[in-house]
């Protein structure tokens, strides 16, 4: 950005600034009130209140992504000493421009993945701490990133990938398929959902011995691919129901018939 951009903005923001004086306060309030775990008092301090001209001028989403770069410098730092500041701005960003989901789904993918390695590298690291501290430090980490993420919900309702990020955070850092495949399933019913969450809820489902579930819900799944589409993989699919089928010594002429 040229000098004079960076005039033109800092100009608007005074002249936004200066008509909504009147009302900047109580939304400031107000929003302070919301999200009191935020220490959004604090914050306004280092800020200023030109965080909130910025929100009422229409100048959310410039706010957010400067907030947003920020976050990225203090995470950069990699280290335990940083992880209040970090999970503060991203609740910071999330709550002053919702709209984004890629701060939501980043924000919460760091703080699953990234946070509980350097929680587990400061303690000692893998192997040579014993299972129940990292046991402990990845579901700490990954609550905290599914308690965010289920925040995005009430924010992007249709948006299949917020719960299949919610299932991967079960399924990877919390070894949790049970969660992981309802999380899976859910996402794959929705109308924008990619092929592939339906193909891994039946795979978890496999893995969990849920042999009977996991073939109705193929059965299911074959009849509504695209034979044209090669991301719905219907041989893949047809496959996985034939073997579910000697699994589970289903009757040659009981057999399902594409």
């Amino acid at each position: 950005m040229n000098w004079k951009a960076i005039v033109v903005v800092l100009v608007t923001l005074f002249v936004v600034g200066i008509a909504v004086r009147p009302i900047e306060g109580p939304a400031w309030e107000e929003l302070k009130e919301r999200e009191p775990s935020l220490r959004l008092a604090d914050l306004e301090d280092a800020l200023g209140q030109g965080v909130t001209v910025g929100l009422l001028g229409g100048f959310r989403a410039i706010v957010a992504d400067l907030l947003w770069i920020r976050t990225n410098v203090i995470w950069e730092q990699q280290e335990t000493a940083v992880i209040p500041a970090t999970e503060t701005m991203i609740r910071l960003v999330t709550t002053v421009d919702p709209r984004p989901v890629y701060f939501w789904l980043n924000g919460a993918r760091m703080i699953a993945y990234d946070m509980a390695v350097w929680r587990v590298r400061e303690a000692g690291d893998y192997g040579n701490i014993p299972e129940a501290a990292v046991r402990r430090y990845h579901d700490e980490q990954a609550m905290t990133a599914i308690r965010l993420l289920e925040r995005a919900r009430e924010f992007h309702p249709d948006r299949p990938d917020i719960l299949i990020d919610i299932a991967n955070i079960y399924l990877r850092r919390m070894e949790d398929e049970e969660r992981a495949a309802e999380y899976y399933r859910l996402a794959a019913e929705m109308d924008r959902a990619p092929p592939y969450a339906a193909r891994i809820h039946a795979e978890i489902l496999r893995r969990m011995g849920e042999h009977e579930r996991a073939y109705a819900w193929l059965k299911e799944l074959y009849v509504t691919l695209d034979p044209d589409n090669p991301a719905h993989q219907r041989e893949v699919v047809l496959s996985r129901i034939r073997e579910l089928e000697e699994t589970l010594e289903v009757p040659v002429l009981e057999r399902f018939r594409p």
